[in-house]
């Protein structure tokens, strides 16, 4: 199956509708896509990061889409300053950045966040510890700016086995 029609995160389906309507949406090292292309069907204006050129070139001309192409562990964050009404982070972790995504959200802004979790070794990879969540660690990074819509951590069976920890936040309208 090629990855671009690999279906779109459950957890990002079920609190997209979170996002402010035609919002802008930052889909935070994206991949293929598979985020990015259904927010973008729905309306919401997607701006969609990846180191990988190739991943990015599949999402390049399509409606509702612009990409950006950077490493965002090797250089600084892209959008200084720049609010968004939506960011959406599936199975990628980079702790640094952490600051700049809650800081990026626009007031009543959501952040709907899923990657690996420690366990997952037993299902596959990753496996480096570097790359897993430790127990509630999404959920200790981002309540103290954010408010908490739902967390989840463990084992999840769809769409295939792994450990997963998964929040949804918004940032409080001041």
């Amino acid at each position: 199956m090629h990855a671009s029609n690999e279906p779109a995160s459950l957890w990002v389906t079920r609190f997209a509708p979170l996002i402010r309507l035609g919002g802008t949406v930052l889909d935070l090292a994206c991949g293929n896509g598979r985020n990015a292309r259904w927010l973008a069907q729905r309306g919401w204006q997607v701006v969609a990061i990846d180191r990988n050129a190739e991943a990015l070139a599949g999402l390049r001309g399509m409606d509702n889409i612009t990409t950006l192409q950077v490493d965002l562990e090797n250089a600084p964050w892209p959008y200084p300053g720049r609010k968004f009404d939506g960011i959406v982070v599936c199975r990628y972790l980079h702790r640094p950045l952490f600051p700049h995504i809650a800081a990026s959200l626009a007031e009543d802004g959501v952040l709907i966040y899923e990657t690996f979790m420690l366990g997952q070794a037993q299902y596959g990879r990753p496996s480096n510890p570097d790359f897993l969540l430790q127990q509630d660690e999404l959920l200790n990074a981002f309540s103290p700016s954010l408010h908490v819509v739902a967390f989840e951590q463990g084992v999840v069976a769809e769409p295939t086995p792994a450990f997963l920890q998964r929040i949804c936040a918004k940032r409080p309208i001041r």
